[in-house]
């Protein structure tokens, strides 16, 4: 082997002006919403540490830092291939790109990060993370510009999937005049160890020397041998053991190429014996919460009296009875997100917003002595309430990422748990009840380029609602899904063409912002758009006939064959017409009744109904 250099750098260090290829043969960019996530939340967490309102800038140098593990580079050609490191490399490059367009959006207290993402050499800009087939993509984040990575490679999809979750990582605590502050102790206080060698071979050598010698026990298999030790009886001591294998082999099998196991082990007990969380302010240590989070296994053994594993009779049923039970509900809410499910459909809507906190509050309120059907009403009722409280949340520009949320949604946790479902219900109920957003609240909710995503759900929950009270099937998984032959799309009901609306609109800018409003927006096969997008309305608006009914809605034909839509138009006193034209005062008509039609949708006398049936 020849020379090898070891160096521990900055990511200041790392990243500024050097480029970083990608071998043919490399594995795609394959980081999903929670590896992202894991990383942001251990970034901001540890600045958060030391920040304080009031700081000066150079206070940030005796902040506290921050190590990211090592990278493996294989110099060769004068040129730095990553061996190792790639997924850590590319997210930070995605994060730097997000945060630079933040602060450039602001036009204040800027922090040059330039360098670490790009360089330009005569007028032409290539990117430090310097593979082709990604550059198209890279220069329309940077520009912060929307990208449509459909039939895009894998790598690409999920550098602007990745993208687009960090709008809801970054908690408001950072996002504000902390921002500069962030941004300037990543520079200089994350740190990686920069591995080179000047072969390939040399290069692969040291990856298999780091990763290879001896397999190392998992934290759920530390936990295991733990729990395990202290059962007595060998033979109820095998039992548990296969069970315990049984279990997390069934994770395996549904996560494929991740373990799903450990997330499985931070919801379930956190969910029912967490009882603090860190503050938020300097100094403050880890608590229940976040000791859950990094160390599980040590948390139980450290809290054994706490969970009442006092004896060899209590370590076995915590097994028998308490894992085997919590696991069996992990997986179903795991398969209720990933499809929907009768009854639990709600889980599937709040999985497709990215709110993975809600698996420690759905088993919150569950005991291992609860029948199906009690099971069942409990995640309906814990699920119903976040529907309702997710979406209040986005329509009225409000976060919820997770750090945004932790805080509050841990004080949820521990109010829900074990509780039966009449009261959990009321709880539920009267908790929203004291939330200040409403649909009906911000009337100008409109698409931006941030909420892309979202405004295409929420068009799909409407639609389908509407559907749905007129006897027709739920069509939202092909509403939301963006595979198969039918695509949809948010349409503008206007075409963005400013000179057919200048009786209403003097400037093109107040004829963009109406535009861009919900209730000039439907959700529509992708070639309908094509074919008709560019139409003014009243050439288009026959062609919505025979679409989805809110579409079919602005068609006077619709009330005059369906009688059930007249039926479900006198039901609920919902304000629907047809329009032989669309100016901005019939926008502002549709406007309202698309809050109208969200206050039903997301109507929280839906827990108080459960709890009657």
């Amino acid at each position: 082997m020849r020379e090898i250099q070891g160096n521990a750098k900055k990511v200041q260090q790392l990243l500024s002006g050097t480029k970083y290829a990608v071998d043919y043969y490399q594995r795609e960019y394959k980081w999903g919403e929670k590896q992202i996530r894991e990383l942001v939340e251990d970034l901001v967490s540890r600045f958060l540490q030391d920040y304080e309102p009031g700081h000066e800038p150079e206070a940030v140098a005796e902040y506290g830092h921050y190590f990211l593990g090592s990278i493996i580079i294989s110099n060769k050609n004068a040129q730095h291939f990553i061996v190792d490191g790639q997924q850590r490399l590319t997210s930070l490059t995605i994060l730097l790109i997000y945060l630079n367009n933040l602060q450039r959006a602001r036009g204040v207290n800027l922090v040059p990060i330039d360098e670490l993402i790009c360089s330009v050499h005569y007028r032409r800009r290539s990117f430090n993370m310097n593979v082709e087939e990604w550059s198209e993509c890279l220069e329309a984040l940077y520009a912060d510009q929307a990208f449509d990575e459909t039939d895009k490679p894998e790598s690409v999809q999920n550098i602007v999937q990745r993208y687009n979750d960090l709008k809801d990582l970054l908690p408001d605590d950072v996002l504000d005049d902390a921002l500069p502050f962030f941004i300037d102790w990543l520079k200089e206080n994350v740190h990686l160890v920069e591995i080179t060698a000047f072969s390939d071979d040399d290069a692969y050598t040291i990856f298999e020397t780091m990763n290879d010698r001896g397999l190392p026990l998992s934290l759920p298999d530390m936990l295991k041998g733990y729990l395990l030790a202290n059962i007595i009886d060998g033979q109820k001591r095998d039992g548990a053991n296969t069970l315990w294998k049984k279990r997390v082999g069934e994770f395996a099998e549904f996560g494929k190429e991740k373990d799903i196991s450990p997330d499985f082990f931070k919801a379930w007990l956190r969910s029912q014996y967490a009882e603090s969380i860190r503050e938020r302010k300097k100094g403050a240590k880890p608590e229940d919460f976040e000791l859950i989070s990094s160390e599980f296994h040590r948390w139980v053994r450290s809290h054994e009296k706490t969970i009442g594993l006092a004896n060899s009779t209590n370590f076995t049923q915590f097994i028998f009875r308490d894992f085997d039970f919590y696991a069996r509900q992990y997986l179903r809410l795991m398969e209720a997100s990933n499809k929907l499910i009768p009854g639990l459909e709600h889980i599937y809507y709040n999985a497709r917003l990215g709110f993975t906190t809600q698996y420690q509050l759905l088993l919150a309120p569950l005991k291992p002595t609860d029948s199906t059907e009690v099971v069942n009403r409990k995640l309906r009722l814990v699920s119903i309430y976040l529907d309702i409280l997710l979406n209040r949340r986005l329509w009225n520009w409000h976060n919820i990422g997770f750090s945004t949320m932790q805080y509050a949604m841990f004080l949820t946790m521990r109010e829900i748990r074990q509780k039966p479902p009449e009261e959990l219900a009321d709880l539920l109920y009267q908790r929203l009840q004291g939330e200040k957003e409403s649909f009906t609240n911000n009337g100008r909710f409109a698409l931006t380029q941030r909420n892309r995503d979202f405004v295409h759900l929420i068009l799909a929950r409407l639609t389908d609602y509407v559907g749905c009270q007129t006897g027709k099937p739920s069509y939202y998984v092909e509403y939301v899904t963006s595979t198969g032959k039918k695509k949809y799309e948010v349409e503008h009901i206007w075409a963005n063409k400013p000179e057919r609306h200048t009786a209403d609109f003097a400037q093109p800018a107040d004829f963009l912002e109406y535009h861009n409003r919900i209730g000039g927006l439907l959700l529509l096969p992708k070639d309908f758009n094509a074919s008709y997008g560019a139409m003014p309305y009243e050439e288009k608006v026959s062609h919505y006939y025979k679409q989805n009914l809110l579409a079919e809605s602005l068609y006077t034909q619709c009330y005059e064959h369906d009688p059930s839509f007249l039926k479900f138009i006198a039901r609920s006193g919902l304000p629907f017409k047809a329009y032989a034209e669309f100016r901005k005062r019939d926008l502002d008509e549709r406007q309202d009744l698309y809050c109208q039609l969200a206050e039903r949708v997301w109507d929280p006398e839906q827990l108080l109904v459960e709890v009657a049936k």
